[in-house]
């Protein structure tokens, strides 16, 4: 790599991802690392700064993760986050005790000296905690900097060797300050330049495909979603025609939805773009299906199958591309022996199985949402695709609640549409997290030009989001509401009866299904 890196070491923290984000957020390369990763692999990588992540361990157990001590005498700066601080003092001679009064949650920092780190701070900060064990000696050559209630050695730093280490987490948004503590750690004490951008990496990541790819083909499964598109366009430009993209109709997608698709990558991006029209399988699978996780289920099994029957028709290829990004290569890394406990094993598209030879192709697999957004902005992807809402794998397979059939499917393509283009008209599509109609399977009377109707009810489910993990039902303007209410009801014949869904999650869930 030409740019400037930091090494993230990976001792299971739950904001090891947030840590690297941070890094990023101030135009300096990161890459995480398992923290079994060596001082010889650090310094051929030519990494010019190490942060130690935090960790669920005690440096006190005797399995605990153990970082190469020869990491502190590369000559690079070091900084130590919870975990990491308790880690340098237990490897040089230090020592670590088990606090009778543990921290978690907010507590107060006095900085006593500011130095390099705490340079353009205040001397008391609101910082965020999370841990049971705390320094009771310091290693030589060390100095106490800071000092929370519980905490005479909160911050500590050996200035000669840039050497650091902080009990508390910088890199949470509850910490006062902590965006400009790793700033002052990257560009005052490691030197960073903070030159990196999305451009840059483009320009690498082309290379490299090239490079690994020569002259073999790559099959990629595309969806139309951010990922995917990204994931195409990027591999597009590094070998053109040697990509080929399945699309598969399952006969769920949203209106005009395959057109749109092929219209974007086949016609103007000049790909080689095969579509799998298998809405007909799909829907004879889902016939009389009602319960949710059957339905997906199903879903799941015909894809694959029909993903398969593509790529036999297709021909020879020596890579299969995927989108996978960096969240899905941390929640995955526990089976290399990370210790930080699985949130889910990653999966191949579909759940493809394990007797199709390919070799994996992830070239996002170091960056994070947002991160993937930039990249496809700079490659040229319109906004619609890069700002793309969420859209979940199975469809409107999990937004017709009930049996799934054409005359249902069709009744909610319609007031999906009408929805979209009132959100895009309003400028409040970009804004909100998801904004979609479901079909409910229940019938309501009404009464339209002075006549008795019995027709089918589509709720509005609208939500405000940063991560999914949690949402809030949107307080769209009432004006808004009563044009796409008025509309449905008026242009989708089997509909009289238009809901808002007022649920936040917990306790409901996004999608109803």
């Amino acid at each position: 790599m030409n740019h400037q890196t930091i090494a993230v070491l990976d001792f299971g923290s739950q904001y090891t991802q947030v840590i690297a984000r941070r890094i990023r957020e101030c135009n300096v390369y990161s890459k995480i690392y398992s923290y079994k990763t060596s001082a010889k692999q650090l310094k051929k990588d030519g990494v010019i700064g190490v942060i130690l992540s935090g960790g669920p361990s005690s440096v006190l157990a005797a399995n605990s993760p153990k970082a190469d001590p020869k990491i502190f005498s590369l000559g690079v700066p070091v900084l130590g986050i919870c975990y990491g601080v308790q880690l340098i003092a237990h490897l040089l001679d230090g020592k670590v005790e088990k606090s009778k009064e543990r921290e978690y949650g907010h507590g107060t920092l006095k900085v006593a000296k500011k130095g390099s780190l705490f340079r353009g701070l205040p001397t008391k900060l609101r910082v965020w905690n999370s841990h049971g064990d705390r320094l009771a000696k310091m290693p030589t050559g060390f100095s106490a900097i800071a000092s929370t209630e519980n905490s005479s050695y909160a911050a500590i730093a050996d200035e000669k060797r840039k050497i650091y280490g902080i009990q508390f987490h910088p890199e949470v948004d509850h910490s006062e300050g902590g965006i400009n503590i790793l700033e002052n750690f990257l560009r005052k004490i490691c030197g960073c330049k903070g030159d990196w951008s999305m451009a840059d990496l483009a320009r690498e990541s082309i290379e490299k495909i090239r490079e690994k790819v020569g002259t073999d083909r790559v099959l990629l499964g595309l969806s139309g979603g951010v990922d995917s598109s990204v994931a195409a366009a990027l591999i597009h430009k590094a070998i053109g025609r040697q990509l080929t993209c399945v699309f598969v109709d399952n006969g769920l997608l949203r209106l005009h939805e395959r057109e749109l698709v092929v219209d974007l990558y086949k016609r103007n991006f000049n790909m080689d773009v095969r579509v799998a029209r298998a809405g007909s399988k799909f829907l004879k699978a889902l016939k009389g299906v009602t319960d949710p996780e059957k339905k997906r289920k199903i879903i799941g099994k015909t894809f694959v199958n029909v993903f398969q029957d593509s790529l036999k028709r297709i021909g020879d290829a020596k890579y299969l591309a995927q989108g996978t990004l960096y969240p899905d290569v941390i929640e995955s890394i526990a089976i290399d022996g990370n210790p930080a406990a699985t949130i889910k094993s990653h999966h191949n598209v579909g759940g493809l199985p394990k007797s199709m030879k390919f070799e994996l192709l992830e070239p996002l697999r170091e960056l994070f949402k947002d991160e993937v957004r930039a990249l496809g902005s700079a490659l040229g992807l319109p906004k619609e695709v890069v700002w793309r809402q969420p859209f979940p794998g199975p469809g409107l397979g999990v937004r017709v609640l009930g049996e799934i059939n054409k005359r249902n499917l069709d009744i909610l393509r319609k007031a999906d549409a009408v929805l979209h283009e009132e959100m895009m008209e309003s400028e409040l599509y970009y804004k909100v997290w998801q904004s979609f109609c479901v079909f409910l399977p229940v019938r309501t009377v009404g009464v339209m030009g002075d006549e008795r109707t019995y027709d089918n009810v589509i709720a509005l489910r609208i939500v405000e989001s940063k991560d999914a993990m949690t949402a809030d039902w949107s307080r769209v303007p009432y004006e808004v509401l009563q044009r796409v209410s008025t509309r449905i009801i008026n242009e989708v014949e089997g509909v009289n009866r238009v809901v808002y869904d007022l649920s936040s999650k917990p306790p409901g869930t996004i999608e109803w299904e």
